[in-house]
């Protein structure tokens, strides 16, 4: 594409939709299997899909820099998805995927700006937009009394999430394919010895296989196209984009799950497509 930015910009739009179809189906897959076992089968899924890809398109292996980025990208990553994934599985996904998703968004936002110098007017108005709709697509519209056992998983969450985005893009200005093999790799190892250690983390049963899997090809694409964005444009801009991601997730409730959408979650669409123009502009 002749303009990185907007090339930057599909590639967080494209990250975003990954990425919600991923929470979905590991949120969903998690419910009858444990955590772990849902991010073990994912990580190998994307291991193979991933270095399938590297090896396909070619790309310089990565340097020790990348190495390390891209490795404590696949810790708290990983810390992250578990803490999210947990979440759903407990039934309020009202509370969880908008803290969750603010928050990751806010880390990457911070240093993005404080490495790569302010965001222009529009931009900055336009990422004000983005979380509020990221909030009023994801919230419930009758949302109870938030109590403070029920924010900790979700911002615990966003934190590490957002840190992997950090290190995300510290690890793909090399190269980006290698690095999330990395990443990737880092992931499976941790998970074996968690599996080892704690022996009542089991595997997901045969028949949770193809949504597992499923959540771990999503995931995939939402790592990959974020990398892609935060490498071809600014930081702020991919990962405020991204972090859009409870838009497929309530898309995803609604046509699969016959879940209704709130009057507010329709405000969150026009609230999205204000800030995908403000971005832009």
């Amino acid at each position: 594409m002749a303009n990185p930015e907007i090339a930057a910009i599909i590639y967080g739009l494209v990250s975003a939709a990954s990425w919600g179809a991923g929470d979905f189906s590991g949120g969903f897959a998690t419910k009858s299997s444990s955590v772990a076992g849902v991010l073990l089968v994912g990580n190998v899924v994307s291991v193979v899909l991933l270095s399938g890809c590297a090896v396909w398109f070619g790309g310089s292996a990565p340097n020790l820099y990348s190495i390390a980025a891209g490795a404590m990208a696949g810790v708290t990553g990983l810390i992250g998805l578990a803490a999210l994934y947990k979440g759903l599985a407990s039934g309020q996904m009202g509370t969880v995927a908008p803290l969750a998703a603010v928050t990751t968004a806010t880390l990457p936002v911070v240093f993005g700006m404080f490495l790569e110098g302010m965001a222009s007017k529009f931009q900055i108005v336009g990422f004000l937009a983005a979380f509020a709709a990221i909030w009023l697509l994801s919230v419930a519209e009758k949302s109870q009394k938030i109590q403070l056992r029920q924010i900790r998983l979700p911002i615990t969450a966003g934190i590490f999430l957002g840190l992997s985005m950090i290190f995300i893009d510290q690890a793909a200005e090399q190269t980006v394919l290698w690095s999330l093999v990395v990443t990737r790799i880092t992931g499976v190892v941790i998970l074996m010895v968690v599996l080892l250690l704690f022996r009542q983390c089991r595997l997901p049963p045969k028949r949770s296989y193809p949504v597992v899997c499923l959540a771990g090809i999503f995931d995939t694409g939402g790592y990959t196209f974020y990398a892609f964005a935060a490498h071809t444009g600014r930081l702020d801009t991919a990962a405020v984009l991204a972090s859009m991601y409870p838009a497929t997730t309530v898309i995803l409730a609604w046509l699969i799950l016959k879940e209704r959408l709130a009057g507010r979650q329709w405000a969150g669409v026009v609230a999205a497509l204000t800030a995908i123009m403000l971005i832009a502009a």
